[in-house]
Parts: C-alpha cells; sequence; structure tokens
C-alpha cells in the first residue's frame, strides 16, 4: 500500500447522508490511503499499523477497510480516521455507526467519534467517545456499534473512524452518521456519575 503525504487544502468527501467537505485532521504523521478515497490514516504510532481496502472480507458491498498491526508488539495505536464539518449537525443529537470485526485483538479496537470546539484542536474536543467502556477485542464476526453524541452548537468539525492498539486486526464496514431522536440515550456516560451501585448491571 503506497502512501503520501497530506496537504492541508480540503479535499471532496461524500459521507453517508450527502456531499461534506473533508478538512485536513493536522500537520505530520497523517497520509491518505490509497483505496480508500476520504480517509486517513493517523495514531500515535502510524507506522507500526497497515491501513489498507479489503475485498475480500466485507460486511456490504465489495470493500471493506482493514487495520492491522505490523509489528509483533506494537506500541501506541493506529486509526483510520474522516474530518468534517459540523454545520449539519450543530445543536443535535446524532448516531455513529458501523461494522466491525476483529482477529486476535488483545489489547483494545474500537469505533470512535469527537466533536471538535471552535478552535479544531482535537486536546480540546466538546466530546469524545472511543468504546473504553465497552471495546472490541479479541476474535469476532460482525457486528454493529453506535456512538451517539449532542454536538454543541459552537463545533466545529466532527472526526470519526476505528482505532487498534496492540497486536490485531480490526475490519470496518458501513459506517453512518445521521441524527436521532433526545430520546435516544447518549452512549459515553459521565465519569462523576455513580453507576452500577447494586451490581446488577
Amino acid at each position: 500500500m503506497k502512501r503520501s503525504l497530506i496537504s492541508i487544502a480540503l479535499v471532496a468527501l461524500l459521507l453517508p447522508s450527502g456531499a461534506e467537505a473533508l478538512e485536513s485532521p493536522g500537520k505530520g504523521g497523517v497520509t491518505i490511503v490509497d483505496g480508500l478515497p476520504g480517509w486517513w490514516h493517523a495514531g500515535s504510532n502510524p507506522t507500526a499499523f497497515e491501513v489498507a481496502v479489503d475485498r475480500r472480507v466485507t460486511h456490504g458491498g465489495r470493500a471493506s477497510a482493514r487495520l492491522r498491526s505490523v509489528a509483533p508488539v506494537p506500541a501506541g495505536f493506529g486509526s483510520l480516521l474522516q474530518v468534517a464539518s459540523a454545520s449539519r449537525y450543530r445543536g443535535k443529537r446524532v448516531r455513529l455507526s458501523a461494522w466491525l470485526k476483529t482477529a486476535a485483538v488483545t489489547r483494545h479496537a474500537g469505533l470512535w467519534f469527537r466533536v471538535d470546539g471552535p478552535d479544531q484542536d482535537p486536546q480540546h474536543a466538546l466530546a469524545f467517545d472511543a468504546m473504553a467502556n465497552h471495546p472490541t477485542w479479541g476474535t469476532t464476526d460482525w457486528h454493529r456499534c453506535d456512538l451517539v453524541f449532542d454536538v454543541a452548537p459552537e463545533a466545529a468539525d466532527v472526526a470519526f473512524g476505528v482505532h487498534l492498539s496492540g497486536p490485531g486486526t480490526i475490519w470496518a464496514d458501513d459506517f453512518k452518521i445521521e441524527v436521532v431522536d433526545r430520546s435516544v440515550p447518549i452512549t459515553r456516560a459521565s465519569s462523576s456519575s455513580p453507576r452500577n451501585l447494586d451490581f446488577e448491571r
């Protein structure tokens, strides 16, 4: 798989819900993925992970994205991502869904979603979830994962994708972003809220 360094310029992106502008996720260490237009390869240690299109393992259609470790015990994590304008989602509750499949994941893998504020700095994200409370690991068949967020009125961007820490492989297919009713609960619980005090769930 060949990669080339990205530029700061905007490129065209077609989200499941329509045309949007894809924005550069930042300078340095991020590459375009051949065969997966609109997607970026990034992470804290992207060279330890390979991203590619897979035309043999698919959930729907003729291709999926594959993220796999290329080192026996890779440090850090690799990620496949998109960054898009939040303009159509501001002030709304949105659900990101995708179908995931894993093989021999020993640490952590999953879907992730981030809402960026006006400064577009990921360190100042308005909301973030990487399935830390319900990671995907081991070897699994195709299964749907959802992340639900409120997008603040001041949001600039939404970023989303899949990530992998440690050895293994994760496939992703059929991403979808949709506006949902407020009756749909958000998926990231507040860390300050007591949970499961009677151990019943």
